[in-house]
């Protein structure tokens, strides 16, 4: 039977979101397209009525995650909020979900042009939130921020805190000690967010959010 064009542009979407969160799971080389294709009912030959190659999809998978993630950072209302969040067990706790890069830095450094662009020009429109955030604080919050970085510029502070906030997020779901990852959550709320250990309620699927 023939596929539509709606249907089958509802099937590519399937594949990428399914792609997106497998490999978060599993890594780009821990998943193939069979599993992919398994993930959304549909067969191993129908992959290649969609993509060229697993890279093509990679390419759009990334590119779809940090759409998403874009779109939940764009709800969050202060830096504070969005610490909070991030660093939720929540957030910790789903591992196909949540942010991109602590899940796949590593292995994105490996992959091709596509990837590694998307990669950049999400960190780069990612600071540029941050920055906003940490310069739209009030003057206590602003001195007290930039007290922890030696009184540097918010575009500065704003790269350190992403660098933390990933590290952070990596260590603690890393670490066999939940006790420990728990003290490296807290720890690191406090050192870039509202020092406070309740994250806000989080907004969406876990997987909706980096």
């Amino acid at each position: 039977m023939r596929v539509t064009r709606e249907k089958a542009a509802e099937n590519r979407r399937k594949i990428v979101a399914a792609a997106c969160r497998l490999f978060r799971e599993k890594g780009f080389d821990g998943v193939g397209v069979d599993a992919i294709m398994e993930g959304v009912g549909l067969t191993h030959g129908g992959f290649y009525g969609h993509f060229r190659s697993k890279e093509e999809l990679a390419v759009e998978a990334v590119a779809h995650g940090f759409a998403v993630s874009s779109a939940w950072q764009g709800s969050m209302a202060s830096l504070d909020d969005f610490v909070a969040s991030y660093l939720s067990t929540r957030h910790r706790d789903d591992r196909g979900g949540g942010c991109l890069i602590a899940a796949l830095g590593g292995d994105m450094a490996r992959q091709g042009a596509g990837v590694r662009r998307g990669l950049t020009e999400y960190v780069r429109a990612h600071l540029d939130r941050l920055t906003g955030w940490i310069g739209g604080r009030d003057a206590p919050a602003r001195r007290e921020q930039a007290a922890r970085y030696e009184q540097a510029a918010p575009r500065e502070q704003a790269i350190a805190t992403l660098a933390g906030l990933i590290g952070a997020l990596v260590l603690a779901r890393a670490v066999d000690d939940p006790e420990l990852s728990d003290e490296i959550l807290a720890a690191s709320r406090a050192a870039y967010g509202n020092r406070s250990t309740a994250p806000v309620p989080s907004v969406g699927r876990a997987a909706d959010r980096a």
